[in-house]
């Protein structure tokens, strides 16, 4: 072999060893070369359902939502918020004073008030959502949050409500905030059975600290 053509096949062999690694960098991307998905802005937070509540004993209030049902009459019923001055406006039955009645008492009203265009009817009235008592407890506990105050509730069924203290919560140091007042809370000595008066009923707008 001449010369001349030793040296156009040792240019070719190191063409194509150069060219290896390239083409094997192509068909083969590093794990880091695509970027991975982002969640989505504005994704649905998870939410625990509505506590129940009692149709004889809960007081509805401003900016509560009712559902109304009325037997039979599709277009006289759905979700109603209760405005500001505390009335509901109904399709026929006009204006309705809700707040400071329970859905029962509110079933009856809106019973009275359809008599004179509906026959007989018949009138069921749940609480969709409370907007009108609340409560919040910050802090060391699981579920930080806004809770609805449905019914009759302690500190300590607060606490339990939003998932327990966590384990360097300051049991002793729990304060709850109302109407600008400090209200101390120990837990260990509630719960020891001692000084019960600090495990008070809360209030609408109550803040519960947990340091």
């Amino acid at each position: 072999m001449s010369r001349f053509r030793k040296i156009w096949w040792l240019g070719v062999v190191a063409a194509v060893c150069a060219l290896a690694p390239a083409q094997t960098q192509r068909e083969n991307p590093p794990p880091g070369g695509v970027k991975p998905l982002e969640p989505q802005a504005g994704a649905p937070a998870e939410g625990g359902a509505a506590a129940p509540v009692d149709p004889k004993t809960f007081v509805i209030g401003a900016e509560d939502v009712v559902l109304i049902r009325v037997w039979r009459e599709p277009e006289l019923s759905g979700p109603v918020r209760v405005r500001t001055d505390g009335k509901i406006s109904l399709p026929l039955g006009g204006e309705v004073v809700a707040a400071g009645k329970t859905p029962e008492q509110l079933s009856q009203d809106i019973t009275k008030a359809l008599g004179g265009f509906v026959n007989s009817p018949l009138v069921i009235v749940s609480v969709q959502e409370v907007r009108s008592k609340r409560y919040s407890i910050t802090g060391e506990v699981g579920r930080p949050g806004i809770y609805p105050l449905v019914s009759p509730t302690t500190v300590i069924e607060a606490i339990v409500q939003a998932g327990g203290l966590k384990e360097y919560a300051k049991k002793s140091k729990i304060t709850i905030l109302r109407h600008g007042k400090l209200l101390k809370f120990n837990y260990n000595d509630v719960v020891r059975g001692k000084n019960l008066a600090q495990n008070v009923l809360l209030e609408n707008g109550d803040l519960i600290v947990v340091p």
